[in-house]
């Protein structure tokens, strides 16, 4: 399973721990992301080990819990313009941000999960969507229009209690790995949030060699070595930090394995739950 385009609609970090943001030595890994996807539906991906190794190093986690209920797919928007985000279905209704359709750190473009649809005065057609950055949490209204719909299969759930990162596919939970979490001082915040971009860091840089960074914002942190205080998901290069622990300025790390493994599937818009 994976990401799957639907019609064109008509008219159509911060808290990285030191990892993010220098906007100019990083490059998007969204693009190999959405190949992986469809080639993993073609059962031509070789690392399928890694998911093997992971799973048998969170086995007795994962079966003392059990599986979360994730929904089987997520309905997602691509940005083809700029667009006002609105506090309700209506053009004369307050802004509540402007989101436009590049990304800052990868240029790629902006995907959104999708969590109603309205029509409006006109017959103009409304999506209400989730939103980057602060308030943690924030949705808007967006006009479907200059729009371009997908869907995906991929859910990742953050256990902060048991500090493991599971994965889902179609509703079905497929890989988990051990994970370092946010600090008590500087916790990893929790609620409902999605892939902003899949960035692939330079050789040396602290935190690769990939990152997943989050919509989600720090609490603790407004902003954290220039940047906007942005969570992330992302390795331990030249971070390190011990599975299994509490210790980061609010992001989640993983070994290398695991970040390699998430980058090569996990595209923008992936809808990613704290908890």
């Amino acid at each position: 399973m994976g990401i799957r385009a639907a019609q064109p609609s008509p008219g159509s970090p911060g808290a990285m721990d030191s990892t993010l943001i220098s906007l100019r030595r990083i490059r998007s890994r969204s693009s190999q992301a959405g190949r992986c996807l469809h080639a993993d539906r073609r059962g031509l991906l070789g690392p399928i080990a890694l998911c093997l190794i992971s799973l048998t190093a969170v086995a007795p986690a994962l079966a003392a819990a059990g599986p979360m209920r994730v929904r089987a797919t997520q309905q997602l928007v691509v940005l083809m313009t700029t667009h006002r985000a609105h506090s309700a279905p209506l053009a004369g209704s307050p802004q509540a941000a402007l989101v436009p359709d590049r990304r800052p750190i990868t240029g790629e473009r902006t995907i959104l999960p999708v969590i109603g649809r309205a029509t409006g005065p006109g017959r103009v057609r409304w999506l209400h969507v989730m939103l980057p950055g602060r308030p943690d949490g924030s949705t808007g209204w967006i006009a479907q229009q200059g729009t371009r719909q997908l869907t995906t299969s991929w859910h990742i759930v953050v256990d902060l209690a048991r500090r493991v990162v599971q994965v889902y596919d179609g509703g079905r939970l497929v890989s988990g790995y051990r994970a370092v979490v946010g600090d008590p001082s500087t916790p990893t915040p929790t609620g409902q949030f999605f892939v902003e971009e899949t960035v692939q860091m330079p050789g040396g840089e602290a935190g690769g060699p990939y990152a997943l960074a989050l919509s989600a914002r720090s609490n603790a942190l407004q902003e954290f070595e220039g940047g906007p205080g942005q969570i992330a998901i992302h390795g331990r290069d030249n971070l390190g930090g011990v599975l299994g622990t509490a210790s980061s300025h609010g992001c989640i790390r993983l070994n290398t394995a695991s970040i390699d493994w998430l980058a090569a599937r996990m595209g923008p818009g992936t809808p990613t739950t704290i908890e």
